[in-house]
């Protein structure tokens, strides 16, 4: 599996980047219920910071910002699971079939790589800022010498008063 296939998967839920059950389960090569029930015959190894179960609101948002969800998916009673890094790495403990291996391998790699990104997006961000502040003050400065300028023309075409005797 690509790692953009994977990044395609990730989305961003109350601040934490998250993969829901359904596409693990695909990823794996299992069946959604048979992942949920692993999950629950270990739920002490999944705090709320690892894995949580969407609000309704949450599942209608996700539904309608991505529609390659199946009918089953955006019609079910039961709200899905989402996990986060941490929670697809404890997944690792509770599913040991070799393909959840290479699986979790794969994901692991893939969060990895997004916070590469972010990070080297969050030093871009700070250079370009450095960059703004910098022409803001030249142009701050370039404004104040026009400004100047334009005062001195203005006083140069002023009527002068006239010299000598009437």
């Amino acid at each position: 599996m690509e790692l953009q296939t994977i990044q395609n998967r990730i989305h961003e839920i109350r601040q934490y980047k998250v993969m829901l059950d359904y596409d693990l389960a695909e990823m794996y090569g299992i069946k959604t219920k048979v992942l949920k029930q692993a999950v629950k015959r270990n739920i002490q190894r999944f705090p709320p910071d690892f894995m949580f179960e969407l609000s309704n609101k949450e599942l209608y948002e996700l539904v309608t910002d991505c529609d390659r969800f199946p009918e089953a998916l955006k019609h079910s009673s039961v709200n899905p699971m989402v996990f986060t890094e941490q929670g697809v790495a404890m997944l690792s403990s509770v599913l040991r079939s070799e393909t959840a291996i290479e699986t979790n391998i794969m994901i692991m790699r893939t969060f990895a790589a997004i916070r590469q990104y972010i990070s080297g997006y969050a030093e871009l961000k700070r250079q370009l800022k450095d960059f703004m502040d910098t022409t803001n003050m030249q142009f701050s400065d370039v404004y104040q010498a026009l400004t100047e300028l334009t005062e001195q023309k203005h006083l140069e075409n002023k009527p002068r008063n006239p010299i000598g005797y009437y």
